[in-house]
């Protein structure tokens, strides 16, 4: 178990975490507004001081969870085409189309060519989570909370290298809570707008 002095900063209020975040060193560790948060019944809940503040989200992620997020909560089943996610999502249209690249690739969304096309879930938006959206385009979460080797072992023994894999675990672990189901269910609670379906289509 991590020493006393580190189970203490863990309990402490958010503000104080915080405060030892930044007096660690935040290279990779930001401080960043409340973003992991625990899906229930009764809307949101924060899980807890050291997954609530203490891992900033680049850009990157940030744009592939809201893609994902407005293909699940716009989409209804129906290929939706990159330029529309875009404009809704206000993300640069080629970045998007990286990302969703990757999403693809990652065996999380599918895509169709031609009249009509665009891209859809791969799977159920109940058996997505946003742990697999996360690596889906940055990689392990380990990897990308990991602290660069030390120079030589002497300076390693100095240093709180568990600190990275406790993080990493309770970090990956909220993202494991929230799946897009729940994510669409919180956004129709907090009374995002949806788009409005497409009106049928007739033909003579």
């Amino acid at each position: 178990p991590p020493p006393a002095r580190l189970r203490r900063v863990l309990q402490t209020p958010r503000k104080a975490a915080a405060d030892t975040a930044e007096r660690i060193g935040r290279q990779r560790i930001g401080l960043c507004p409340e973003m992991l948060l625990r899906f229930d019944s009764g809307g949101l809940a924060p899980r807890g001081p050291i997954c609530s503040r203490l891992m900033r989200l680049s850009h990157q992620v940030q744009y592939a969870i809201c893609g994902i997020f407005d293909l699940a909560y716009n989409g209804r089943g129906e290929p939706v085409q990159i330029r529309v996610i875009s404009e809704r999502q206000a993300i640069p249209t080629r970045y998007l189309e990286q990302i969703f690249q990757r999403l693809r690739r990652a065996g999380l969304v599918t895509s169709k060519r031609g009249p009509g096309g665009g891209y859809t879930l791969a799977r159920a938006a109940a058996r997505i989570t946003l742990r697999e959206v996360v690596e889906a385009v940055q990689g392990p979460i380990a990897e990308a909370l990991a602290m660069k080797p030390a120079d030589s072992e002497a300076q390693a023994s100095f240093r709180p290298d568990f600190l990275w894999t406790v993080l990493a675990d309770r970090f990956g672990g909220a993202l494991d809570d929230i799946t897009l189901e729940q994510l669409c269910g919180a956004a129709t609670r907090a009374e995002v707008e949806r788009a409005a379906a497409d009106p049928p289509m007739y033909f003579i």
